[in-house]
Order: C-alpha cells, then structure tokens, then sequence
C-alpha cells in the first residue's frame, strides 16, 4: 500500500501552481522544468487537476495555469481522490478473491478491518489538509534555505576578511 507517483508529482504541479503571484500563471513547459518531469507528464497530471475543478487554463501566448479556488478551499483529500483513488478501493476484496469468485473471509475479514481502519486514518489527515497547509510548510522551508544561505554568505565574508 503506497500513494503512486502521479498523486505526488500531482501535488507538487498544483503547488507549483499555487506559488504564482495573483493574476500570473505557470505553463506546462515551466512547471515541467520546475519540477524536472516530462511535458507529457505534466500535461496529463495538468488535465486531471483541471477536470478536476482545481485549475483553470488561459490558452495564447500569455497563456498557463492558476488555481480555480483559494489554497485554503482546496482539501488534499480531494486532489489524491482526483489523481489516483483511495489507498485502498472498497472492492478491494472483489477484485483479490484469489481461486473463487468471493473471498472465504467475506463478512468476518480481520485483515479488511485493519485495512479500513487505515483508510479512515488517512482520510481523516488528507480531509482536514489544505493546500493552503502545504503551501504554508513550503514556505516556511523556503525562508529557512534563504536563512542559512545568508548565513552562510556571511561567515564566508567573515573568513574572507581574516
């Protein structure tokens, strides 16, 4: 059990996207270097989030991509449901019923209770997550870097002074 690539790399477009100034816009080919996935990529991912009503797109050459809604409205619970699913699908059993066609544990399956049991655990964090809490641990590792750039910057002047 595992979230996929496509709901992280997902994540990390509409992110991207997040990060435009008011009334600015991102294109695929930026996001893609941003991100360093291919323009395919991206334009997929791009799609799902759009269809998804998460992102609008302007086409021309002042042309991109920008949030549909504010951060703070965007659940993350919504955007890993529109880019992959759940973790684990309610006909999970259905589909893994091994030699029959039912499983022998239907009905009294200790295995699908610990397996709901963590469905519901990772619903509960991605339903209360916003994209807004994400843009906002972004952001704050973002001025840590600049931090310890800076102070970097200085102790290599103080050195080079000595």
């Amino acid at each position: 059990m595992k979230f996929s690539t496509q709901e992280e790399y997902g994540l990390r477009c509409l992110l991207s996207i997040a990060q435009c100034e008011p009334g600015q816009s991102k294109t695929i080919p930026q996001i893609a270097k941003e991100e360093q996935l291919s323009h395919p990529h991206v334009a997929k991912l791009l799609m799902l989030l759009r269809k998804s009503g998460f992102i609008k797109s302007v086409r021309g050459h002042a042309g991109g991509y920008y949030l549909a809604m504010e951060p703070k409205a965007i659940i993350l619970g919504d955007v890993f449901e529109a880019l992959g699913g759940r973790l684990i699908e309610p006909n999970f059993c259905a589909r893994h019923s091994g030699l029959s066609h039912r499983c022998i544990h239907e009905g009294d399956c200790a295995v699908q209770f610990v397996f709901a049991e963590v469905q519901e655990a990772v619903d509960r964090v991605l339903q209360n997550r916003t994209l807004a809490d994400v843009l906002d641990v972004s952001n704050r590792s973002k001025l840590k870097m600049v931090e310890r750039v800076q102070r970097m910057e200085k102790f290599q002047k103080r050195m080079a002074g000595t």
